[in-house]
């Protein structure tokens, strides 16, 4: 390959520092739910429970943006194939309408598995798979924009959705049932559409824009990414600090558009480095890319293994060194699953012969000569 990276793909192919990026979401919440969940009461003001939580912080923050991306992808494909504007709604509601599904599926299998203990005021919780399906019920709407159209619209609702946010948890809501609010106000124990749908518009953006820019120029624009997210995390640092304020009441870590902006910068340095590695770094299998396409079953399967009953007896009991230990250890088991759940889709679709023998014993060395990235 060139040092220009790779001119002959398809600007519709697929982009795999994007899985790259989302596999190391999945790696970063994967610790900080173990430190959540397993570290003792009275360590919850040290370092390293402090550093595991800001970075699993970030892990959000990536999964809505990446979120946003597909979204961009989803339009731009129903454009590109001379779709009406109304079948390209359409496309975008049968998707917001699979998340929400998703997000109920992903609540009652949790609920089941802590039967008769879960609380069924569980099953309606609004979490981060509803605020995706309801921002992309919302934002459907761009479907009838031209790509460049939405790429600028996108943005600017974006950050509409980030400014507003802390007006929002100023209104009175005690008119409306509080399951509904939920889906609307910023708060700290769920995922309002203020002000985490800010990160999948300013993904539908994004996404917009790599589909419209040509595989020869990819590293300028990803130059621009990465100078976009020093730019945003500076903004977000020197606004935070300064001491006059637009609103009359805002908190930071709850609804303040600083907090929008010192979160996207990392994400986009981050999407940076990640397409610098895999145009540029080792052509080789990726464990950040394995994760990064099978996310979804990770994601599900460590929630159940983290807080469920199986492992009642780490449960606010371990020491920092302990937890970073099972953090390892799950990250280990679900690579492992991950890459169980590739193979097995390739045996399936008759691209990989099932010798099950042969198969685990040596899959750790046939995964690093096969690519994850279609």
């Amino acid at each position: 390959m060139s040092v220009h990276g790779n001119p002959t793909r398809p600007a519709s192919a697929r982009l795999p520092f994007l899985d790259w990026t989302r596999g190391f979401a999945v790696m970063i919440i994967l610790q900080g739910h173990v430190f959540h969940a397993y570290s003792k009461p009275e360590l919850r003001n040290s370092g390293p429970y402090m550093i595991s939580q800001f970075l699993g912080g970030v892990a959000p923050a990536l999964f809505l943006v990446l979120t946003g991306v597909t979204l961009g992808f989803i339009m731009f494909a129903g454009e590109r194939s001379g779709l009406t504007m109304r079948q390209r709604w359409y496309a975008s509601l049968r998707r917001s309408r699979y998340l929400f599904i998703l997000a109920f599926v992903f609540r009652l299998s949790l609920w089941i598995m802590g039967f008769p203990t879960s609380p069924t005021s569980e099953l309606l919780r609004v979490d981060v798979l509803n605020c995706m399906g309801f921002a992309f019920l919302l934002f459907s709407m761009l479907a009838f924009l031209t790509t460049a159209g939405r790429a600028r619209a996108a943005f600017l609702i974006g950050a509409g959705i980030a400014l507003a946010s802390p007006l929002v948890s100023l209104m009175d809501w005690s008119w409306l049932h509080p399951r509904i609010a939920a889906y609307w106000v910023p708060s700290y124990t769920t995922f309002g559409f203020f002000p985490w749908a800010s990160f999948i518009a300013f993904g539908v953006s994004l996404g917009s824009i790599l589909r419209l820019t040509k595989p020869q120029d990819m590293n300028r624009l990803m130059q621009w990414v990465a100078l976009s997210g020093f730019a945003f995390f500076l903004i977000g640092d020197y606004c935070s600090s300064y001491s006059y304020s637009l609103y009359p009441k805002s908190e930071f870590w709850l609804n303040s558009p600083w907090m929008i902006a010192m979160k996207l910068g990392p994400v986009l340095l981050l999407m940076s480095v990640a397409y610098l590695w895999t145009e540029f770094g080792a052509h080789r299998w990726s464990p950040l890319c394995q994760f990064g396409v099978t996310s979804l079953l990770v994601y599900w399967v460590h929630i159940e293994l983290v807080y469920g009953r199986e492992t009642w007896f780490f449960h606010e009991r371990l020491t920092a060194v302990q937890c970073a230990l099972c953090a390892l250890v799950l990250i280990a088991l679900m690579l492992g699953l991950s890459i169980l759940r590739t193979r097995f889709k390739r045996m399936r679709s008759g691209t990989l012969k099932p010798d099950f023998p042969r198969m685990l014993l040596t899959f750790p060395l046939r995964a690093r000569k096969e690519t994850v990235v279609p």
